[in-house]
């Protein structure tokens, strides 16, 4: 490997790193918003949410606003 494809290796996984920070920075601030602040249960279902399909995520996040608390977390405990 040169260092060309090092370099740009490194900066695929920084933009990578970056957008999965920007996301899970998204879902906490809707959380928060919505329920006034993420604690522990909330921040599992943020780990959760993260690994879903792109699809199922922009899903979610138009559902995110109808849902209870205790809705959220069931769904996300039953998977």
């Amino acid at each position: 490997m040169n260092l060309t494809e090092a370099y740009q290796e490194a900066r695929a996984a920084a933009v990578q790193e970056g957008v999965e920070q920007g996301q899970r920075q998204v879902v906490e601030n809707l959380l928060r918003f919505r329920f006034g602040s993420v604690d522990e249960e909330l921040s599992r279902v943020v780990d959760n949410l993260l690994q879903l399909a792109p699809d199922d995520f922009a899903r979610f996040l138009l559902e995110l606003s109808s849902l209870s608390r205790e809705e959220l977390l069931a769904r996300f405990n039953s998977h």
